[in-house]
């Protein structure tokens, strides 16, 4: 027996797109997926993890290293094993058929980071659904670094939100995010200056829009921490967000004490 079963929303995208043009691979970050769903299944919970088109996320191999596991060999092998090996991580769902089947059993969801969620997830129809399932149950509902901008998925114009954005009309964005269930929401999210970094660094190329541009353009309160890449999560009623990769086991500890506590007042 379980204590239940918490969707993992993962991304498809292996590219996002720069400004001037190009774009730069990316994926999934391989500790922000592993670390809270290992955590989940230790805890006693079950693991289901779902993509837009049913196959497994591509892990960015800017995260695939020890440096992601505080430089620990062996936390990084079982990590590596358990993404490569565990039945959690390769019965992969479409996120079409996970709405389908009905979500009620799902007593919470995560959806990890790496830039990926900022090309699918985010104005991913299916996603929405899930969003709003688990925004009007009140269920747990955690993102972890660009996972947060998933969030947008929600509204009920989330693709042209993303278009807006990608356009730099912030005025037409913050029109197409009338409706999302997320407004006024306490959040955090991969930061900006974070973000510099990345482009100076990984994706070699500036991106259209940041994401706390993104989220406070849609309604979000959103906060970081002063420290680039120091472990940070902000709770507000359902929503539970980490701000970068560090902060990966931090959200898993928070995202399991309220699965807990939902239990105990069931």
């Amino acid at each position: 027996m379980t204590k239940g079963i918490v969707l993992v929303t993962g991304s498809n995208a292996t590219r996002i797109e720069l400004r001037g043009g190009g774009s730069a691979v990316i994926g999934q970050y391989l500790n922000e997926t592993v670390v809270p769903a290992m955590a989940l299944i230790e805890a006693g919970y079950q693991v289901v993890l779902a993509t837009p088109d049913g196959t497994k996320p591509h892990i960015d191999e800017a995260s695939d290293s020890p440096q992601h596991f505080g430089g620990d060999e062996a936390a990084y092998a079982r990590a590596k094993r358990f993404y490569a090996d565990d039945p959690a991580m390769n019965q992969v769902h479409r996120l079409r058929s996970v709405v389908d089947d009905g979500l009620d059993s799902y007593a919470g969801l995560f959806v990890p980071g790496g830039h990926a969620p900022a090309v699918d997830l985010m104005q991913d129809a299916d996603m929405g659904a899930v969003l709003r399932h688990f925004h009007e149950a009140g269920k747990p509902t955690a993102l972890l670094c660009h996972g947060p901008v998933a969030m947008a998925a929600a509204m009920p114009r989330a693709r042209e939100f993303r278009a807006a954005l990608t356009a730099g009309d912030m005025a037409r964005a913050a029109e197409c995010a009338q409706g999302w269930p997320y407004t006024g929401y306490r959040m955090t999210v991969f930061s900006a200056s974070e973000e510099r970094a990345a482009e100076e660094h990984l994706l070699h190329g500036k991106l259209y829009f940041d994401m706390p541009q993104a989220l406070q353009t849609a309604g979000g309160t959103v906060t970081s921490n002063p420290a680039d890449f120091a472990p940070n999560v902000v709770v507000d009623r359902e929503l539970i967000t980490g701000q970068n990769p560090a902060s990966d086991h931090l959200l898993a500890a928070k995202l399991i004490e309220a699965l807990d506590r939902r239990l105990v007042t069931a």
